[in-house]
């Protein structure tokens, strides 16, 4: 599969789509309600088939509803009903069921089968009316899915899901493995001491390398920006236009931010990918982390690069490879494979009393976990049966 993602031209047709979003919302709140009460009066979870049943004879009743394709209306049934099976699947586990969401905020709905045509060039029908977008890119393949999305600043995008037609296989161009080990100081700690050009991401000459990456931490840079635009709109009096105007200048704050963190994740993917054919991380329990650490964790945001990183490997034939999180990385000697008992984390160096070799906490981590993700996966192995361990 393969998504696309295409903004629509501002135009005031849009209201209708907008509308329809909101009328998702209103249905999904319903939906929700009919749920908790099904299970109050007979202790059961209700069926999806049943609820479509339901609402499907609503919607002829209620002409606010039919705003909403039924194909989009299954939809919102069957992810209810999927975040339920999960809630009583994992709910030891902390997973909580599924909850109401204010209207305004309701995101998207999205229309499978039917309810949408593409037109050729930038057009496309929406039920009964045509709208316009940026053509970025072709769609190649075949569509399955068409997703109406809204930003909080009140931008429509469309999201298609295809079947890809490409086929990449495993293509192992430069022989090389590396390990990384995720930190807060540092973002990315390589066990290759010529890991990348520093000229890619800051600007210095070319001929510079180095082992450590480290993060722009871009929400700590925006921090005055984003903390003026919060007060800003915390003053504003409740349902006034000044305070939608403050609502959407905090929103236009946050979508810098994502946009900017964004655009250095890609670029780093891309160079990584270009010169390593395995790549090697750490299963981390980043939950636990942000609990810890909080809002740091969150700024660094280990795993929306990884979905980019493992995106970019699959294009290029590359391989991500995870090793189990309870290895002990930064206490095994990368030199002769002593294991120390205990290492506080604020020790950043410390001498094996085997060996007597002075390690540096992340750079032998590094080393450590390229170590395990190169026998975990072989290269010539690979070039045979072209599987991936995991991507």
């Amino acid at each position: 599969m393969k998504t696309l993602k295409f903004k629509l031209y501002q135009h005031k047709r849009n209201k209708f789509l907008k509308r329809s979003i909101n009328a998702a919302g209103v249905i999904y709140n319903y939906a929700i309600a009919l749920h908790k009460r099904y299970y109050r009066m007979w202790n059961k979870h209700l069926s999806c088939a049943k609820l479509q049943s339901h609402i499907a004879k609503l919607r002829k009743r209620k002409e606010f509803w039919q705003s909403v394709g039924s194909q989009a209306v299954q939809d919102i049934c069957q992810r209810i009903d999927k975040a339920y099976q999960l809630f009583f699947k994992h709910h030891k586990k902390g997973v909580r069921p599924p909850n109401f969401k204010k209207v305004k905020k309701y995101k998207s709905f999205t229309l499978k089968q039917a309810g949408y045509k593409l037109l050729g060039g930038n057009r496309i029908k929406i039920g009964s009316r045509v709208y316009q977008y940026w053509n970025s890119r072709e769609i190649e393949g075949k569509v399955k899915t068409l997703t109406i999305k809204r930003t909080p600043l009140g931008e429509l995008f469309l999201v298609v899901v295809v079947d890809s037609i490409d086929e990449p296989g495993i293509k192992l161009t430069t022989g090389k493995i590396a390990g990384f080990d995720f930190g807060l100081k540092t973002f990315l700690t390589c066990s290759d001491g010529s890991c990348l050009e520093k000229s890619l991401l800051l600007g210095e000459p070319q001929d510079r390398v180095f082992r450590k990456i480290e993060s722009p931490q871009f929400f700590k840079q925006s921090f005055n920006v984003i903390k003026k635009a919060n007060r800003h709109h915390s003053r504003k009096l409740k349902g006034s236009s000044n305070r939608e105007r403050a609502r959407k200048n905090l929103a236009r704050a946050h979508e810098d931010i994502a946009n900017r963190r964004s655009d250095w994740f890609w670029k780093l993917a891309l160079s990584l990918t270009n010169r390593f054919d395995v790549l090697c991380f750490e299963t981390l329990n980043l939950k636990g982390m942000k609990r810890l650490w909080g809002r740091k964790v969150s700024d660094l945001a280990l795993r929306d690069f990884l979905d980019i990183l493992e995106w970019q490997a699959l294009k290029k034939g590359k391989l991500v490879v995870y090793i189990d999180q309870w290895y002990p990385s930064s206490k095994t000697c990368s030199c002769c494979g002593h294991v120390l008992e205990t290492l506080d984390l604020s020790v950043r160096e410390w001498r094996c009393p085997s060996c007597q070799s002075v390690n540096g906490r992340d750079e032998n981590a590094a080393k450590n976990i390229q170590a395990v993700g190169a026998s975990t996966v072989s290269l010539g192995d690979v070039r045979q049966s072209q599987t991936a361990i995991a991507v």
